[in-house]
């Protein structure tokens, strides 16, 4: 089939993301290695965001297409009522791996499931049924996902969204809204805020506060330090449960194996997907603390799904795992990530347009703005299309250098793989530049 054949069905047939439908033209993706999408003309995509933030090890690793080979040879499905010598090993590796005394793994198919189950588990257990969670942030595309998340693009389903999810503002530093003069301050009073909140809402009404280890597609907003220790000592004051959203800053993407250990604080139940299989096959999961899993030993647990713990993508997540090991990619994560951090302050000193930069490991967003000192954003959050312009040239002239990474309102996303290479950062940098060079016409 030509590859004008494969795009027009793709746009005949199928439903894209997140967008109108008419008038797309997405990459027609043919081949990927390493750090690289390759489109049907040979055209290279240095990948700057590793796709959804969940290529972790790069594409096409070997090692994966083995062990998943070799898995549907001795097994494809069972039901998820049954035992595998797969799921076992993934949990037990699991296990060692999580923070704290989270010991069980319920697996989903996605970040989203993982989520959905999550909240489901800490209302059960608790007998309570709100969850507090930040305004700036995105917790998955489901019903319930969508509507604990604070992300704008559920406002379409406002009318229908999932209750009793209650909203509180972040500890966003650049634009603290306690107008801190240090970040530690800002991490005192938004945490303060947050009990405030709690207290207004009946503190014996929530079962959990849901938050991500560290923020990500939401702007890459950096917890700044001590916020999640008070939200813990918070948490405790009244016996509710912390959710650890780990699907996009987990396995290795913030240069510790999960984003939360920066912190040193340890969840009651952490979701995880995403880097788990580094995106080759679709996998999640909720890990619980002991005593959350034994709560239900003479109690029904009351989450299934037809397709938990199967083996194939518990085989590819095993086998991501040992190639992270392997390769020390999470070590890899900490020290590209400070490169990069070097290079973006090597860049705010020719772009007049870069506000601020947030990066932990290898998950970050460059903040563009008309002016430093009043911070005014290139591109307003949540804009409308008619103020998209600098965005929608920015992202063009991305692609057209090469390059696939996020560019949301007024931010521009930096996540490549783990296994990225100093030469490969320059060759993003300097595409990002000229990007960025776009902006500074805005200011």
């Amino acid at each position: 089939m030509n590859p004008s054949e494969i795009l027009q069905n793709c746009l005949d047939h199928t439903l894209f993301s997140w967008g109108p439908q008419g008038g797309l033209n997405p990459i027609n993706a043919h081949t990927a290695k390493g750090v690289y999408v390759y489109d049907r003309d040979g055209k290279s995509y240095l990948d700057f965001s590793s796709q959804l933030m969940n290529v972790n090890i790069g594409h096409g690793h070997p090692k994966v297409l083995e062990a998943v080979t070799k898995q549907m040879q001795e097994l494809s499905y069972v039901y998820p009522g049954m035992a595998t010598e797969v799921r076992g090993k993934l949990g037990k590796k699991l296990a060692e791996l999580a923070p704290g005394n989270l010991t069980k793994t319920f697996f989903t198919l996605g970040g989203a499931e993982a989520i959905e189950n999550a909240v489901k588990l800490a209302r059960v257990f608790t007998g309570r049924h709100k969850i507090v969670s930040l305004y700036r942030s995105y917790h998955g595309g489901t019903y319930g996902a969508m509507g604990v998340g604070g992300d704008p693009r559920k406002h379409p389903i406002d009318s229908q969204i999932a209750p009793n999810f209650i909203h509180v503002e972040n500890p966003y530093f650049y634009r603290c809204p306690w107008h801190s003069t240090t970040e530690e301050e800002c991490a005192e009073r938004a945490a303060a805020h947050m009990e405030r909140v709690i207290q207004f809402e009946n503190p014996s009404s929530v079962a959990a506060i849901l938050l991500e280890g560290e923020s990500g597609s939401s702007g890459c907003i950096k917890f700044p330090p001590g916020y999640w220790k008070r939200i813990r000592e918070i948490a405790d004051r009244y016996g509710i449960l912390i959710i650890d959203d780990e699907v996009m800053s987990g396995f290795g993407r913030t240069g510790k194996m999960f984003a939360i250990e920066h912190h040193e604080v340890e969840p009651d139940i952490m979701c995880m997907a995403k880097g788990l299989t580094s995106g080759y096959l679709p996998l999640g999961g909720i890990i619980v603390r002991d005593d959350i899993a034994h709560h239900f030993d003479k109690k029904a647990l009351p989450l299934g799904l037809t397709y938990s713990a199967h083996p194939v993508s518990c085989a590819s997540a095993l086998a991501v795992i040992d190639v992270m090991e392997e390769e020390n990619l999470v070590e890899n994560a900490a020290r590209m990530g400070r490169y990069v951090e070097q290079k973006v302050a090597d860049l705010a000193q020719k772009h007049a347009s870069i506000g601020d930069f947030r990066n932990t490991g290898l998950l970050g967003c460059i903040e563009l703005v008309k002016n430093r000192e009043t911070k005014e954003p290139v591109t307003p959050w949540n804009a409308s299309p008619d103020q998209m312009e600098a965005t929608g040239r920015m992202a063009a002239k991305i692609r057209e250098l090469g390059m696939f990474t996020f560019v949301r309102w007024n931010w521009i996303f930096v996540a490549p793989p783990l296994c990225v290479t100093e030469a490969q950062i320059d060759e993003g940098m300097e595409i990002i530049s000229q990007a960025i060079a776009i902006a500074d016409e805005y200011c």
